[in-house]
């Protein structure tokens, strides 16, 4: 009873303290530190976007999105203290890009998180570092020495860190340059959360991040790194940061103009009236809305591929003036050998929502579109880029993507889900292959949403669930027989319980009986030959009912079957049973002897039992043979004996046959008695066993049953084909 307590408490304890550790190691604020990006290897699977159009380029992540406030977060919301550097690329004017730390609570937007940023910006030439909580705070340090500007594609080192409510930043020109440093403290501080990369009305490109924890000692050494006589590293409390000149948006003077655009400009989907017998030329105004594998260029009215004459380092959002010659077909035009302008770094294009109708007519070519699907495959291309066809209604079409980020994507969308695609709608059958009225080039892999997965009734899915069933049903049926055994164990210890009561008391008592008989026939006068004869039959009475008692004393414990195995059990039962006769006992068994199951060994010791005491007691034989054959699916018991016997029909409840019989059902055995008066008598058990199932052997197992099933259907229908009739 101590131990069916002491069991479960443990296992209880040990599975509560097991959960409090794991929930300590998944709060604990170094989990997952120190941390390397695996840009490299062109992975980015932990990273989640915000915003922009975020890709692996040659070992860097890049966003070649103008869009203000994008965001690349990772790591834990419970990181506390610690260090985030990268070396950092700014691809345009009029923004800035740099590192986030303790980030919680985003959403796209501008300034939509909770944490603290660190940037270098364009405009004014500075380090910026301040707080974001749905609203914006901040300071601006001026790069050392003092007057030297914050240019685009250019490399700088930054680095960003946050210990207790002290934040210190710090950015140098690549690859020597002197380190500007600047540090503030928040006496109101946020506490943790994730790392991350951010970009304001500017792309860029970060390589080498790495994240570390922080101690003072860090803190230290990077102040003292700013540290010169010429411009000290400053601190500042952030409520004197209002003295400083705190702002919500850079400076609308600060802002770069635009250039002044072309008067010769005219609408994009003007091009497409263009006559095709003479070549001409022509300017078009509009924003850059992709810029890999191909440039397009779209206004309100439409959009237009570009071939230029030189490659440029263009982002989504650029609005830019292109001049080239127009060539037409017959759903798109294009603009080739042209010249590209940049006039001004402005907002990326919305998309427009169509249907994979209206779509396919060519009405949206070279447009940015968004537009919902049916993933039916997905593939490598020849060029290494994401191939996946879709069918919405009765139209098919394909989305293609650069594998950067979206390698990822590759491995997570499943066949069936119901997408939606942001991307530029292309009709040219140098990306349709001839196959789909229509195409879209997609971005990056943020511009896939998953609206729906696959339906749970498909193919993979059923046979899954079948197995689970099967599965299941394996497990049940052996449960089912644990407890089974579990129940006979009991029923057999509390039988030995039961025979060691009879023997201290039941038997004990008859021979005492016997013992005082005895006395007192010894005491009894000689004359008194009727009460000596009635004291003898008193005296064999006892003896035999003491005979009696030892045996079902032995029928109760079996204690040797399950040490000794059945045969030798059923040995030594006739053995003791003949003991001091003349009657030999024989034995064997062939076949591949395995264990049996508990109830199926009881079950064949107790008919054995019963056939060699019936066999003693009434047929009087000289040679009684035990035998046991043990085949695949079976187990078969003989015990034969060339006693008296007995003739068929007569009644044979007496032998205890019917007892025997009723034990053999219970295990669904076969039971047969064969008995003459001349050979003596046979009893023989057939008991089948389940098949040794293995991982090897189990399909089989299964189709024999089924087959077996179908078998016995088919025999019930031939033999009763009118079921119903009377």
């Amino acid at each position: 009873m101590r131990r069916r307590v002491v069991i479960p408490v443990a296992l209880t304890t040990l599975f509560i303290v097991g959960g409090l550790c794991l929930f300590a190691y998944w709060r604990s604020p170094s989990r997952g530190l120190p941390y390397r990006d695996s840009f490299g290897a062109a992975k980015a699977e932990e990273w989640t976007a915000l915003g922009g159009t975020w890709e692996v380029v040659g070992g860097a992540m890049r966003n070649d999105s103008d869009e203000r406030g994008a965001k690349l977060l990772t790591g834990s919301t419970h990181w506390q203290n610690y260090s985030i550097e990268a070396d950092v690329m700014l691809l345009g004017l009029g923004g800035d890009a740099g590192l986030l730390v303790r980030s919680s609570h985003e959403e796209e937007g501008v300034d939509a998180y909770d944490g603290y940023y660190a940037g270098l910006r364009t405009i004014d030439n500075s380090l910026t570092l301040g707080r974001a909580g749905y609203g914006w705070m901040e300071a601006n340090f001026p790069l050392k020495p003092r007057g030297i500007p914050v240019q685009a594609s250019r490399w700088y080192h930054m680095k960003l860190l946050a210990y207790g409510c002290q934040l210190v930043a710090s950015a140098s020109l690549l690859p020597h340059g002197n380190p500007t440093v600047a540090s503030i403290t928040d006496e109101d501080c946020i506490q943790s959360g994730r790392g991350g990369l951010r970009s304001y009305s500017s792309g860029g490109v970060w390589r080498n991040v790495v994240v570390r924890a922080a101690t003072q000692r860090d803190v230290d050494e990077m102040l003292t790194q700013g540290r010169s006589e010429e411009n000290s590293s400053s601190q500042y409390s952030i409520n004197d940061l209002l003295s400083r000149g705190v702002t919500l948006a850079p400076p609308l003077d600060n802002q770069p103009s635009a250039l002044p655009s072309s008067p010769n400009t005219q609408s994009i989907s003007s091009l497409r009236m263009v006559s095709l017998a003479k070549e001409t030329q022509a300017t078009v105004r509009g924003i850059v809305i992709l810029n890999s594998p191909a440039l397009f260029v779209q206004d309100s009215t439409g959009g237009v591929a570009v071939q230029p004459i030189k490659s440029q380092a263009l982002k989504v959002g650029d609005e830019v003036e292109v001049s080239g010659q127009v060539k037409t077909n017959a759903f798109s035009s294009m603009l080739e050998n042209a010249t590209v302008r940049v006039l001004w770094e402005a907002t990326p294009m919305p998309a427009v929502s169509v249907t994979a109708s209206q779509a396919a007519t060519g009405a949206f070519d070279a447009t940015f579109i968004e537009v919902s699907g049916l993933l039916r495959d997905k593939r490598y291309g020849p060029g290494d880029e994401l191939i996946f066809d879709f069918d919405s209604g009765s139209q098919s079409f394909r989305a293609i993507m650069n594998r950067g980020r979206g390698n990822y994507l590759y491995g997570k969308l499943k066949l069936g889900s119901l997408l939606r695609l942001r991307g530029v709608s292309v009709v040219d059958p140098a990306y349709t292959q001839f196959v789909t009225p229509f195409a879209v080039l997609v971005r990056s892999s943020d511009d896939v949403e998953v609206l729906a997965g696959p339906p749970w009734w498909s193919a993979g899915h059923l046979v899954a669930a079948a197995i689970g069933l099967l599965l299941l049903a394996l497990i049940i049926n052996f449960v089912y027989h644990r407890i089974e055994s579990m129940r006979l164990r009991a029923v057999v210890e509390e039988r030995e319980h039961l025979a060691y009561e009879m023997h201290d008391t039941l038997a004990q008592s008859v021979a005492g009986i016997g013992f005082q008989l005895e006395a007192i026939r010894i005491g009894t006068p000689e004359e008194l030959s009727n009460v000596h004869r009635q004291l003898d039959l008193a005296s064999e009475l006892v003896r035999h009912s003491h005979a009696e008692a030892r045996r079902s004393i032995n029928m109760l414990r079996p204690q040797q079957l399950e040490s000794e195995g059945l045969l030798n059990a059923l040995t030594r039962c006739a053995q003791r049973l003949v003991e001091g006769g003349a009657v030999q006992v024989v034995v064997g068994a062939t076949g591949d002897v395995r264990p049996l199951p508990l109830r199926t060994a009881d079950t064949l010791y107790r008919i054995g039992q019963e056939a060699i005491a019936n066999a003693v007691r009434h047929a009087h034989p000289s040679r009684i043979a035990i035998n046991i054959k043990y085949e695949k699916n079976a187990v078969h018991l003989l015990v034969s004996d060339d006693g008296s016997g007995f003739r068929a029909g007569e009644d044979m409840q007496g032998f205890g046959v019917l007892g025997m019989r009723k034990r053999a059902a219970s295990i669904a055995a076969r039971f047969e008695v064969c008995s003459s008066t001349a050979h003596g008598t046979e009893v023989r058990v057939a008991a089948p066993l389940a098949p040794r199932v293995t991982f090897v052997s189990w399909p089989i197992f299964v189709w024999n049953f089924l087959k077996e099933r179908a078998r016995n259907v088919a025999a019930s229908n031939k033999s009763n084909p009118h079921p119903y009739s009377r």
